[in-house]
């Protein structure tokens, strides 16, 4: 992909010439205006829920008549543990979560009411069966591991990517790890009823392999968790590592918007509105540079708070301001994914819901327009325009209105949207 500098920073030239770098295979979600909305349908204790995958069938027509469009399962795969993130045997469906039958039943009943299901692919790493590296199903040897590896006896490549020491880290540049990981992704779609992946710590490999997967594939959504420090002071230069993996996979995924989330918290939390606008006068996350290719979201798993969200608690949003950031990310450009326990436990469904509706109702896709009203230290604004109509909206404790002629949508503590 060609670069180019603004305003001092390094972007990517595929949002600006609204270029993507995809096959004819990829004219769907990932490719352009997308009305797509995500949920993460687990969170970090949803094991101690058995069976989870239970939950999710009985909620399927809630979450269908609730607006979304696609559900992030947790890794399916047996695994070494509860989580399902040491993968062990790829092919066994039968995890904490549930048995393969009730995995599919999960799915079957989402696919009733016209949602996907995403998968949550674990690739970076594995674990053996009984040892370090006795791997079944599918069978692998030594070669299968990056030389380096913790596991002294491997003697594979070397990585790509960052190391993972909780597990041995996978030869991506190996061609049967590479056949054997397309044929099991497309078993998961054929016999397993999964739509698209989401793909666990891609900084662990190179995103080309990514846009390999995807090809041989063919997801109908795909999106990679590429989590690095973010450096309040330098924002550019986070949302560039993001524009870099997508445009290493080719165009073929999108990437979590973990520069948005980071700016946001940071904005609600200590009265830094002024961070979510850039220096040419837009989102200042991913969304600003290439909205179609970004996944916004306020928490997941990972950094939930442990209590009482059942998350780990490594990077949380304000408790008492998470409505505040669904009423950025739910009328704002991107594909807005929405954290299970805020849903379902946290009492933010029908706010949720009225906010998920208009964004529909007045036709805000992943590439809306934005015109920020004002970035400050006591509020942020902004007016979105989709394909039937316009959004306005206001978080902070700062007064705005976007005056005549709008209904309000919804309204709560230092928050507002409205319609038009």
């Amino acid at each position: 992909m060609f670069k180019k500098k603004v305003s001092g920073a390094v972007v990517s030239l595929s949002w600006a010439l609204g270029l993507v770098a995809s096959s004819a295979a990829y004219a769907g979600p990932m490719d352009g205006n997308s009305s797509d909305v995500m949920l993460q349908g687990f969170h970090w204790r949803s094991t101690e829920t058995s069976p989870w995958w239970g939950v999710i069938q009985g909620k399927a027509a809630d979450i269908k008549n609730s607006g979304f469009t696609m559900v992030w399962f947790p890794p399916s795969s047996d695994a070494a543990s509860n989580e399902g993130y040491l993968p062990r045997q790829l092919y066994v469906q039968n995890s904490k979560y549930g048995t393969e039958a009730q995995l599919k039943a999960a799915i079957g009943a989402l696919h009733t009411y016209g949602v996907k299901a995403l998968a949550d692919i674990v690739v970076n790493h594995r674990v053996g069966t009984t040892n370090w590296a006795d791997f079944t199903n599918p069978t692998w040897g030594s070669w299968a591991v990056t030389r380096g590896d913790e596991w002294t006896g491997a003697t594979g490549n070397y990585d790509t990517g960052d190391g993972y020491s909780a597990a041995r880290d996978l030869d991506h540049t190996n061609a049967t790890v590479q056949t054997d990981l397309k044929s099991w992704m497309n078993w998961l779609k054929s016999s397993i009823g999964y739509d698209g992946w989401r793909y666990d710590y891609v900084k662990g490999f190179n995103g080309s392999y990514v846009g390999n997967y995807n090809t041989g594939t063919v997801p109908y959504f795909s999106v990679g968790e590429l989590w690095t420090d973010l450096n309040l002071g330098n924002p550019d230069a986070h949302r560039q590592q993001l524009m870099n993996w997508i445009d290493a996979t080719g165009g073929k995924s999108t990437a979590f918007d973990f520069t948005t989330k980071g700016l946001l918290q940071q904005a609600v939390q200590y009265n830094e509105f002024w961070r979510l606008k850039d220096s040419a006068g837009k989102p200042s996350g991913a969304i600003g540079w290439w909205a179609a290719k970004s996944v916004t979201f306020i928490d997941n798993h990972d950094t939930g708070p442990s209590s009482p969200s059942g998350g780990q608690n490594h990077w949380a949003f304000p408790g008492d301001k998470v409505m505040q950031g669904y009423a950025y990310i739910l009328t704002h450009p991107g594909i807005p994914c929405v954290y299970w326990v805020h849903f379902y436990d946290w009492g933010h469904a029908a706010a949720i819901k009225s906010l998920i509706a208009a964004r529909k109702e007045k036709g805000v896709t992943s590439t809306s327009a934005v015109s920020i009203q004002a970035a400050d230290t006591s509020k942020y604004a902004a007016i979105i325009t989709g394909n039937s109509g316009s959004l306005a909206m206001k978080i902070g404790s700062g007064a705005w209105s976007p005056g005549t002629g709008w209904t309000l949508v919804n309204s709560g503590t230092n928050w507002a949207v409205w319609k038009k």
